[in-house]
């Protein structure tokens, strides 16, 4: 598969993933997270922040592969 038809396949996940994720963060936070001390909230907020990224870094290194070299 090349790299471009890669990218596609890889940004078209990435966003159905952020539009699963970025609810299910809210729905924490505004649940769990708004009831701790502030200092925990901002630890919490950055964690959802970044958390993303970890499932993510597969596909990301996956997208950004080389293409093969052609066979001759």
């Amino acid at each position: 598969m090349r790299r471009r038809t890669r990218s596609l396949i890889g940004t078209i996940v990435m966003i159905a993933f952020v539009f699963v994720y970025a609810p299910l963060a809210m729905a924490l936070a505004d649940s769990r997270i708004a009831e701790t001390p502030p200092l925990v909230q901002s630890v919490l907020y950055a964690v959802l922040g970044i958390a993303w990224i970890v499932p993510l870094m597969p596909l990301i290194r996956w997208m950004s592969r080389p293409d093969p070299e052609p066979t001759r």
